[in-house]
C-alpha cells in the first residue's frame, strides 16, 4: 500500500508529499503521517529547511466529507482534530514553506497558513469554503486567515466561500511569492533562500486590527447570499474573536462554534446536498467503464431562449455548434440575445471581449441541416409539442450519421414516442436543459425504453464538460422535476382558491427558503406555456377531480406573466412584481362561483401542503424506479428549482421532519381534500417500519 505521506532529502531541504489521491483530503492517516514526517526532518541534523506539498493534481482541498457526513450521523461531531499539527509546524525550529499548486481548500488552506511561508504557481487557488457546508473552519482558519489578510476580506472570505486565484491571494497577502514552472525544484530553493531567517515569522504572532465596517459588510454579504443559514454568523462571531481575544482563547472559542456548527441540521444537509451531487455521476445500472461517443461538434434546432442558451453553454466549453431556426428572423433575435448575453458579462468583467469573441465564432446560425451530417449530438429545442418534434426527429433522422446522440430538450413529453419516429431509438435521450441554459447548473437526462447505455454515458459525460449537475431520470410525465412541480404548482393554486393570496403563498414559500415563490415562478415561465402543458396532458385527467380554475382565466385574459407585464401579478419596466387586486378580486368571484369557502390560511398549511404534495409525488417516482435514489431527486431540486441546500432537498427534508409525520400529515390532507392526496405506497411503508427515504 502506498503511504499516505512521504519524507525524501534534497540536501538541506526535507521534502514532506501528501498523497492521498484524488485530492489530498486530510483523511485519517494524513495528518499522522504528517506530524511524524516532520518529527523526522526536525530531528535530522542535515536538514535546514521543510518543504510540504501535495502530490498528484493538487495541494490539499479539504478534510474528507465523508468522514464528516459518518461523523455527524454518529453524534460526534467532525474529523481529527488539526491543533497539534498546526502547532508543530508552527512552532518548528526550522522554517516550513507549503507550496501549492491546484487548491489549497478548508483545512488544506489552515495547514498552510500554519507555515512560515506560503509559495503557489499561478493558476493555484485557496479558500475556506466551509460556509457552503453549513460549518465553520475548525482548524484555526479563522484566527489565522484574518491575521494575514485583515478583518474585512477575512470576513468575506468566510461569509461567502471565496475561493481566491494565486495572484490575488499574493495581494492579499495570503502568500508569499508565486513561483512559474516546476513547483517542486522552485520551492526547494526557496526553502534554500530563507533557511537562516530568524525570527520565523509565525501567523498567530501577527496582530489584528480591528474593522467594524467590514464586519457589518460581510453580515449584510450572509443576508443576501446565504439567506436563513446559521454558519456564517458563527463563522463572523469567531472572527469577531481573532479580534476581540488572544490567539490562544480565539483558538477556543472557534472550536467551540466548529463544534457547534456541525451539529445543526443544516450542516447535515448541506453535507447530503455536497455528497449528493457528486452521486448522480455513478448510475447503478451503466458500467463505470461504458465509453461515451465523442462530443466534437453539436447542432441544435430552435434558436429560441432554450435553443440560444443550449448554444451558449456549448460554445463556453468550446464546443463547435450549429444552430438552426426555420426564418432569419428568428435566427437573427436568437444570436442578437446569445450576442447580448456575451456583452453583458464581458461589460460586468467575467471575461475580456477575446473570449466573447471566441466563443461567438463557435456558434453558427444557419436555416438548413447543411453540416448536420457532422454533428455528434443533436439536441433539438424547439416548441413544447408532441406533433412538432416528431416531425423534427422524422427530419434529423434522415440527415444524422450513425452514431450521432439524438436529443430533445423537451420538459415533459414521452421521449418513447418521440423515438418511436425514428430508425435508432437506442440512439435518442432527452436533454431537458432549464432556463437560462448557459446559467442553470441542472440537466434532467431522460433515458428511453431504448436508450443505450452508451448514450447515457455520453449525455452524462456532456453534463460533466458543461460543469452541470446532469442526473438520469425515466421517463415519466414531468420526468422527475416537473412532475413534482405539478403536484407543488396545484396545491397553491387551490390555497388561493381558498382564502390565500398569491403574495402570501410566495412570501411563506420564500421564507422556508425557496428561491422564488411558486406564483413568481409561474409568471416569470410563462402562464401560456404552462397552459399549453396542461392541455397536452388533459387527456389523462380523471373526471370529476377537483383542477385549479385561475390559470385558464389568466390564459384566456392574455396574462402571460413577466412577458406580457402581466400575470398573476403586475411588473414594472424592471419587472418587478407587485400585488393585483384585480386578480385577488377575481380569485374571490372565481372561488364564489365554483363554491369554495374561502378562509384564513396559516403559512404552516402553505407550507405543509406545497412541500408534502412535492415529497410525496418523490415517493411514488422512487418507488417505480424513475428516480435512482432519494438523493437524486434531492440534487434535482436544489440545482434546478431553487429547493434550498441548507434543507437538503425534498426527500432529506422529509426525513428530518420525519416521515411519520409526513405520513400523517398527507393522510389527513387525504380525508380533507380528496383523491389527489392519496399516500404514496412507499412512503407509507417506510413511515409504519419507521425508515426514511435515505
Amino acid at each position: 500500500m502506498t503511504p499516505l505521506v512521504t519524507l525524501s532529502k534534497h540536501g538541506p531541504v526535507a521534502v514532506i508529499v501528501i498523497d492521498n489521491p484524488p485530492v489530498n483530503a486530510l483523511s485519517p492517516g494524513v495528518p499522522e503521517g504528517l506530524q511524524a514526517s516532520l518529527e523526522a526532518a526536525q530531528a535530522d541534523p542535515e536538514v535546514q529547511s521543510i518543504v510540504i506539498l501535495g502530490g498528484g493534481r493538487t495541494f490539499v482541498a479539504g478534510a474528507d466529507i465523508n468522514e464528516f457526513a459518518k461523523s455527524i450521523a454518529a453524534g460526534k461531531g467532525g474529523g481529527p482534530s488539526l491543533h497539534p499539527l498546526l502547532a508543530a509546524i508552527e512552532d518548528s525550529p526550522k522554517p516550513v514553506v507549503v507550496a501549492i499548486h491546484g487548491a489549497a481548500l478548508g483545512g488544506g488552506l489552515e495547514l498552510a497558513m500554519a507555515a512560515h511561508y506560503r509559495i503557489a504557481v499561478p493558476d493555484a487557488q485557496a479558500g475556506l469554503p466551509e460556509a457552503s457546508l453549513g460549518i465553520i473552519p475548525g482548524a484555526e482558519g479563522t484566527q489565522r486567515l484574518p491575521r494575514l489578510v485583515g478583518v474585512a476580506k477575512a470576513a468575506e472570505m468566510l461569509v461567502s466561500g471565496q475561493i481566491v486565484k494565486a495572484p490575488v491571494a499574493l495581494e492579499l497577502g495570503l502568500l508569499d511569492k508565486l513561483v512559474e514552472g516546476d513547483l517542486l525544484p522552485a520551492a526547494i530553493a526557496f526553502a534554500r533562500e530563507i533557511a537562516a531567517i530568524r525570527p520565523l515569522p509565525k501567523t498567530s504572532e501577527r496582530p489584528v486590527e480591528p474593522d467594524a465596517a467590514g464586519i457589518a459588510a460581510a453580515r449584510d454579504l450572509a443576508r443576501k447570499t446565504r439567506r436563513n443559514q446559521t454558519a456564517p454568523a458563527m463563522a463572523l462571531e469567531a472572527l469577531e474573536a481573532a479580534v476581540a481575544l488572544s490567539f490562544e482563547e480565539g483558538c477556543k472559542k472557534e472550536r467551540e462554534l466548529s463544534a457547534k456548527s456541525l451539529t445543526t441540521e443544516q450542516a447535515a444537509a448541506l453535507i447530503h446536498a455536497f455528497i449528493a451531487e457528486r452521486a448522480v455521476a455513478k448510475v447503478p445500472d451503466v458500467p463505470a467503464d461504458t465509453v461515451p461517443y465523442p462530443l466534437r461538434k453539436a447542432a441544435i434546432i430552435g434558436a429560441g431562449t432554450m435553443g440560444g442558451g443550449i448554444a451558449m453553454a456549448l460554445a463556453n466549453a468550446g464546443i463547435d455548434v450549429r444552430i438552426k431556426d426555420t426564418t432569419q428572423d428568428a435566427l437573427d433575435r436568437g444570436l442578437a440575445t446569445v450576442r447580448k448575453n456575451y456583452q453583458n458579462s464581458v461589460a460586468k468583467g467575467r471575461f475580456p471581449q477575446a473570449v466573447m469573441d471566441q466563443r461567438m465564432a463557435l456558434i453558427h446560425p444557419q436555416l438548413d441541416y447543411a453540416g448536420f451530417e457532422e454533428a455528434d449530438i443533436i439536441i433539438e429545442a424547439a416548441f413544447e409539442s408532441m406533433a412538432v418534434k416528431q416531425q423534427l426527429f422524422t427530419e434529423i433522422d434522415k440527415v444524422a450519421k450513425p452514431d450521432c446522440v439524438l436529443a430533445t430538450n423537451t420538459s415533459t413529453l414521452d421521449i418513447d414516442k418521440i423515438a418511436t419516429v425514428t430508425s435508432r431509438p437506442q440512439m435518442v435521450i432527452g436533454t431537458h436543459f432549464f432556463s437560462p441554459a448557459h446559467v442553470m447548473r441542472l440537466v434532467e437526462i431522460v433515458r428511453g425504453k431504448a436508450t443505450s447505455n452508451e448514450v447515457i454515458a455520453t449525455a452524462m459525460a456532456l453534463a460533466k464538460t458543461l460543469r452541470k449537475v446532469g442526473v438520469l431520470v425515466g421517463n415519466s410525465m414531468g420526468f422527475v422535476g416537473n412532475r413534482m412541480m405539478f403536484p407543488y404548482m396545484r396545491e397553491a393554486q387551490f390555497l388561493v382558491e381558498e382564502g390565500a393570496t398569491p403574495a402570501q403563498v410566495d412570501r411563506a414559500l420564500y421564507n422556508f427558503g425557496m428561491a422564488m415563490g411558486i406564483f413568481a415562478v409561474d409568471d416569470m415561465g410563462g402562464i401560456d406555456l404552462n397552459w399549453r402543458v396542461q392541455q397536452e396532458y388533459a387527456h389523462l385527467v380523471k373526471p370529476g377531480i377537483r383542477q385549479p380554475l385561475m390559470l385558464r382565466k389568466l390564459f384566456e385574459l392574455g396574462r402571460y406573466g413577466q412577458k406580457t407585464g402581466r400575470g398573476w401579478y403586475l411588473y414594472d419596466e424592471n419587472r418587478k412584481p407587485t400585488p393585483d387586486p384585480e386578480i385577488e378580486a377575481l380569485i374571490e368571484q372565481t372561488a364564489k362561483e365554483a363554491g369554495i369557502e374561502r378562509r384564513p390560511i396559516t403559512d404552516e398549511e402553505i407550507i405543509e401542503r406545497c412541500i408534502y404534495a412535492m415529497i410525496n409525488e418523490g415517493a411514488r417516482i422512487l418507488e417505480e424506479g424513475h428516480a435512482s435514489r432519494a438523493s437524486d431527486i434531492d440534487a434535482i431540486y436544489f440545482s434546478g428549482y431553487g429547493f434550498p441546500a441548507y434543507r437538503g432537498g425534498p426527500m432529506w427534508y422529509a426525513n428530518t421532519v420525519g416521515l411519520k409525520k409526513v405520513y400523517s400529515k398527507i393522510e389527513e390532507f387525504h380525508r380533507i381534500h380528496g383523491e389527489l392526496w392519496e399516500p404514496a405506497p412507499l412512503l407509507k411503508r417506510l413511515a409504519a417500519e419507521g425508515k426514511t427515504f435515505a
